[in-house]
């Protein structure tokens, strides 16, 4: 038998999982699909175990860092504790609890391996061989994310090595651990393992998170340094082998090697489209999904597929690889999917109910790292490269009130990148403790286009680290006077 739905979702993580949901709040029948576990790769081997592990350091360093809590700090992060922790998060790596709300939302969970077989149509394969076939009468929406690079390197995959889900998913903290890479994971996990006692060396092509403004990467490479991480910037690995002892030996291009019980490679993402049967309606397996903003899948033609019935949501159409850009973009597609299903107006214009415009320029992102890295919109460079006429405006965030009285010595830096023709801010980058709470202030500073003229009457309370946000604007008016 065929089971119908109007829309059937293949991925049941933090993306699939609102599709599916405003699908179904729209009143829609819904169909979610997953091989692995209801809740994906955010819940269970990625955002929420990754910041659980980084937390107590965070929070031991930060009362470290003020006289009359420093003195009260009398040992070091306990590693199994903060294992436990972590592991209450992913709920012991248990789904039963997302599977009871996905069942509460009114949506049907399929278990198993789904493959396009035709258009709107899908066999579904579970663990032990047996097929269930569905049909969408409307939609089908491809949340299946990413998976992690290995580059090739010699001996790499046979050296059993880690990626971001080892890395968070770990009971034990190995005596040493060599990172390859220099993005958010790499940095994040060098910050979590060095706390928690790892001997940690960190690999990298060029400088740390590259894409960036280069002070943030800068910053970081100092506290990692202060933490006893070893960074090697500009060095590669041309070999790894893990030996009979357990020992990854990783041979650097300089000719130096790396002695560690694991390796940790985190250079890059791959979708994870390889097996979804996309040949089957005219697509290339393994590739990237290109989409619409209102998230259609486009075809080799640049145009959506006939008949607008296929969607792609999350790190799959590459547009940006975060959890909650993913849940923006599920938003969007599943208002959407419910207006096109009704014939009910859409709303397909720049900054519309159906359209993740925000994909394009206004992106934020934070790296908890310590300090941590908060940024959106377009970096100084990138607005050079867009062809904007900019002033770029830096503040030591250390000068101000609040942040003296949060942290002794503070360090970290704010930018802001103005587009002088409109007179709004296109960009802005903190780094510090605690700047992450600054971010979105920031974001609806980009998203709204806000005048510099009227953000002026924003005024930040005294005294708090928000105060920047002053110093900054009065630095722009200084440099445009």
């Amino acid at each position: 038998m065929t089971k119908d739905y109007d829309l059937i979702v293949i991925g049941a993580g933090a993306v699939g999982e609102n599709v599916a949901d405003r699908a179904a709040q729209g009143g829609l029948s819904v169909a979610l699909v997953e091989a692995e576990l209801v809740g994906g790769e955010c819940s269970y081997w990625a955002c929420m175990p990754s910041k659980a592990l980084l937390r107590a350091g965070e929070v031991v360093r930060a009362a470290r860092a003020v006289g009359g809590a420093k003195e009260a700090v009398t040992g070091d992060v306990d590693a199994a504790a903060v294992l436990a922790r972590r592991n209450s998060f992913t709920s012991d790596w248990n789904d039963s609890g997302q599977v009871d709300w996905v069942k509460g939302a009114g949506i049907d969970l399929v278990r198993g391996h789904a493959v396009l077989t035709g258009v709107k149509q899908l066999t579904v394969t579970a663990a032990d061989g047996s097929t269930t076939e569905l049909r969408a009468t409307h939609a089908v929406a491809i949340s299946t994310g990413s998976v992690a690079l290995l580059p090739d390197i010699p001996g790499l995959a046979e050296a059993a090595p880690w990626t971001s889900r080892e890395a968070t998913s770990s009971q034990t903290v190995p005596p040493r651990l060599a990172i390859v890479g220099g993005g958010v994971v790499a940095v994040e996990m060098a910050t979590a393992y060095a706390t928690l006692g790892s001997s940690v060396t960190l690999v990298a092509r060029s400088g740390l998170l590259a894409n960036l403004e280069p002070f943030a990467g800068e910053l970081v490479a100092d506290a990692l340094k202060e933490l006893g991480v070893y960074l090697r910037l500009g060095d590669s690995p041309e070999r790894v082998e893990r030996g009979d002892d357990g020992v990854v030996r990783t041979t650097l291009s300089d000719a130096g090697t790396i002695e560690s019980e694991e390796i940790l490679v985190a250079t890059g993402r791959l979708p994870r489209t390889g097996d979804l049967g996309l040949e089957t309606v005219g697509l290339t397996p393994d590739e990237w999904l290109d989409v619409d903003d209102t998230m259609l899948v486009l075809g080799s033609d640049g145009a959506p597929l006939e008949g607008e019935w296929l969607y792609a949501t999350g790190d799959v159409n590459h547009r940006a690889l975060l959890t909650h850009q993913g849940k923006y973009q599920a938003r969007a597609a599943g208002d959407v999917i419910v207006a096109r299903a009704k014939g009910e107006p859409v709303d397909d214009a720049a900054w519309g109910r159906h359209v993740a415009t925000a994909d394009h320029r206004a992106v934020p992102q934070v790296t908890f790292t310590d300090p941590a890295v908060a940024s959106i919109g377009l970096t100084a460079e990138a607005a050079e490269k867009a062809g904007l006429t900019t002033t770029v405006v830096d503040y030591e965030i250390g000068s101000v009130a609040g942040a003296a009285v949060h942290t002794d010595g503070y360090t970290g830096t704010a930018r802001i990148v103005v587009d002088d023709d409109r007179q709004v801010i296109v960009g802005a980058t903190f780094v510090g403790p605690d700047v992450q709470e600054l971010l979105h202030s920031a974001t609806v500073a980009v998203v709204g286009e806000v005048p510099l003229k009227r953000l002026w009457h924003a005024v930040p309370s005294y005294p708090t680290i928000s105060e920047v946000w002053l110093r900054l604007l009065e630095g722009y008016g200084r440099k445009s006077a």
